[in-house]
């Protein structure tokens, strides 16, 4: 096995697990954006010319139809019938093909055809979308419940953890989101923020949270007004810590969830009183290399933070 080989399954077989452990332990969210990433990855594997692979064309075909139940899962999770459709089962039985595809000589165990060749886009990291594609997705009034099902059951109450207990001589940080300045704000459906905390390598230091769909939206602006309990006491955070907050909304058309921007607040800049942030494009840059500007006018991130120390 060639070593550019190893490392591809080794990276696939890890991001695979992390989807079925999330899809086990009820996250599901996590679970569609791991499925549909690692999805992304074979997909575009199985569609590289003959001389830029590593694999043959009859494997190329198994990591496609992977690719395809891995979708397929993603699809019934986001699912109202949540019964029906591709299982967590079905996909473990995928682990050890996906292991084992350099000698693997088997029958698939689905009945199942690779999608034809096209782009996969995963959550945060399909092309911008200008302010009249969104217009022809539906428009401010499609964001109405009984015009899309929700991201996945549950999801709209949000994944907030309550505060740490205090400890003497340490501090915990709250952030209140009040909201963001978007140019299409009410053209947004499902809108909320995931929040996390990375070190410089863009590995979380904290539990990941979402905020519940934010509560209102008008003209130029997305209404949050939630508290967020940073995981950790800042005398604990890593020197060169950052918190994340990433905008998303649900994409009927593409029929999921995607990161439109983010913004990020360094270890300097926690003190007490409001604040505003600069928003960037995505992707997502957790270790804050290529930051790009979302746009040139005055719309920030709004933000309050309260420090609690005994």
């Amino acid at each position: 096995m060639s070593e550019a080989a190893r490392s591809h399954l080794q990276r696939w077989g890890a991001s695979f697990r992390k989807g079925t452990d999330f899809d086990s332990w009820g996250q599901l969210v996590e679970a569609i954006d791991e499925y549909q990433i690692l999805a992304r990855h074979l997909q575009k594997e199985a569609q590289s010319q003959p001389n830029n692979s590593e694999f043959t064309e009859d494997q190329k075909k198994i990591l496609a139809k992977i690719a395809t139940c891995l979708e397929l899962r993603s699809a019934a999770l986001q699912s109202t019938q949540s019964q029906e459709g591709f299982k967590l089962e079905d996909v473990k039985k995928l682990e050890p093909i996906l292991k084992n595809i350099l000698t693997y000589n088997k029958e698939f165990p689905f009945d199942i055809q690779p999608v034809p060749p096209r782009k996969i886009l995963a959550p945060g990291e399909e092309e911008d979308l200008e302010f009249e594609e969104d217009d022809e997705e539906g428009g401010a009034g499609a964001g109405s419940p009984d015009t899309f099902p929700a991201r996945v059951p549950g999801a709209n109450e949000g994944t907030l953890l309550p505060r740490l207990p205090s400890e003497p001589g340490m501090t915990l940080l709250t952030i209140k989101i009040e909201k963001i300045g978007l140019k299409d704000a009410g053209q947004c459906i499902d809108p909320y923020i995931t929040v996390s905390v990375k070190d410089l390598n863009g590995i979380d230091l904290t539990p990941v949270q979402d905020t519940p769909v934010a509560s209102r939206k008008e003209d130029t602006y997305v209404h949050f007004n939630v508290d967020i309990e940073i995981q950790k006491h800042v005398e604990k955070l890593t020197k060169g810590a950052a918190i994340f907050f990433e905008f998303k909304h649900y994409k009927p058309k593409k029929r999921f969830t995607s990161t439109k921007c983010f913004a990020f607040m360094e270890m300097d800049e926690i003190k007490p009183g409001p604040m505003v942030i600069e928003l960037y494009k995505k992707p997502t840059d957790f270790k804050r290399k290529k930051l790009q500007l979302l746009t040139k006018k005055p719309l920030y991130l709004h933000l309050h933070q309260t420090l609690h120390k005994e």
